[in-house]
């Protein structure tokens, strides 16, 4: 299972996670975002290890301008929010990895998902709200059960060290990884080590089971 921290800012926090070595570290560019990065010097994005994935989070964003963060940042993967279209994912897909988020509901109908089964490298499954993540909440696991796609995904939404022992009892094949964010943080932007490091070390014991089974 991988593992992604979003909502990065704050230079000397973003170290700390590093030394954890999640699989994706996550920074948004979206500016109604309380973990908007804005005017964030790139060189503290760049001297990140090249073996941590580092994305960047769009909501209908103008291609263009995500080009530019592309190289001003040296994003190994973008994350799309919005009401992006296959087309659209794919334009980017010979250049980074692409994740597209959707938020689920029990209404969700994942049938819309097989126009972007070949113009993604994954599918990030939120909570539905009217933002665009950062909600804190959960969502019904169960209702993956009717994903039918090999494309492999992320959960996120509201995933917390009080329910982030349950995330074993999703049996998913396409489950990659986990997503976390606003449950593991101090403030908006600012994340909270000893809560990841647990949080780390929970995920870890998970994988050493699935190596010894």
């Amino acid at each position: 299972m991988k593992i992604k921290v979003c909502g990065l800012r704050d230079p000397d926090n973003i170290k700390a996670v590093e030394g954890l070595t999640p699989d994706y570290m996550g920074f948004i560019c979206y500016e109604k975002s309380p973990r908007f990065i804005g005017g964030m010097d790139d060189d503290e994005l760049v001297k990140i290890s090249t073996d941590i994935i580092k994305v960047g989070i769009f909501v209908d964003e103008d291609a263009d301008n995500i080009s530019k963060l592309i190289y001003k940042y040296k994003f190994d993967a973008i994350q799309l929010h919005g009401a992006e279209s296959p087309e659209f994912c794919d334009m980017f897909k010979h250049e980074v990895q692409v994740i597209k988020a959707f938020g689920v509901d029990k209404n969700f109908d994942f049938a819309q998902l097989d126009a972007y089964k070949n113009n993604v490298n994954y599918f990030l499954f939120d909570t539905k709200t009217a933002a665009h993540g950062g909600s804190g909440k959960t969502f019904d696991w169960s209702i993956l059960n009717k994903y039918k796609l090999d494309v492999p995904f992320f959960l996120s939404g509201g995933l917390s060290p009080n329910n982030l022992e349950d995330v074993k009892q999703i049996q998913h094949p396409a489950f990659y990884g986990v997503d976390l964010n606003s449950k593991f943080e101090v403030s908006p932007a600012l994340k909270d080590i000893d809560k990841l490091t647990q949080a780390f070390n929970t995920i870890n014991t998970f994988n050493s089971n699935e190596v010894r089974s």
